[in-house]
């Protein structure tokens, strides 16, 4: 596998899950370990380009597949949008969940340029855009990101920012 574009090699149980390789045997901690049971969000990484809950995905499986954890985002010494949002719109007070939030948001919009619509599309045989990104777009496609201090509205804030950058 290649984690935030470093080809790596590891030996792990069958059981490992890739939350516990990242973290345990890479040292990217960068991705919380939050419920440990595919419910909040915290340990939310990329695969193939795709956001996945880290923590119900087996490592050994990911052979061969391109992996971005929260430490790969940034190019160059640059932030990228979403990061630079968070932190301009003030969208994290504990800061637990804000990697799974800001890895959720990149995805989000990526899949909102590719046209997928969501549960809150209004007309799902039109063709959706990036500006088609409203708040309640962006609620639901976050919805399953949780975030206990409730910083809910700068996080639609910063996301609807860069949605419309």
């Amino acid at each position: 596998m290649a984690v935030n574009g470093r080809d790596c090699t590891m030996m792990v149980e069958p059981r490992t899950t890739l939350l516990d390789a990242l973290r345990g045997m890479l040292l990217l901690t960068g991705t919380k370990k939050g419920c440990n049971r595919g419910e909040c969000g915290a340990c939310t990484v990329h695969v193939d380009g795709r956001r996945v809950l880290s923590c119900m995905c087996l490592a050994a499986m990911q052979e061969g597949k391109r992996i971005t954890t929260i430490e790969g985002l940034e190019q160059d010494g640059k932030l990228h949008p979403i990061q630079a949002a968070f932190i301009e719109h003030d969208a994290f007070q504990c800061g637990f969940c804000t990697s799974g939030q800001i890895m959720s948001a990149v995805a989000m919009i990526e899949e909102a340029e590719a046209g997928w619509p969501s549960a809150a599309t209004q007309d799902v045989a039109k063709p959706f855009t990036r500006g088609d990104l409203s708040p309640q777009e962006i609620r639901e496609r976050m919805s399953g990101n949780l975030c206990r201090c409730a910083c809910y509205p700068h996080i639609v804030d910063a996301v609807e920012a860069v949605a419309r950058s």
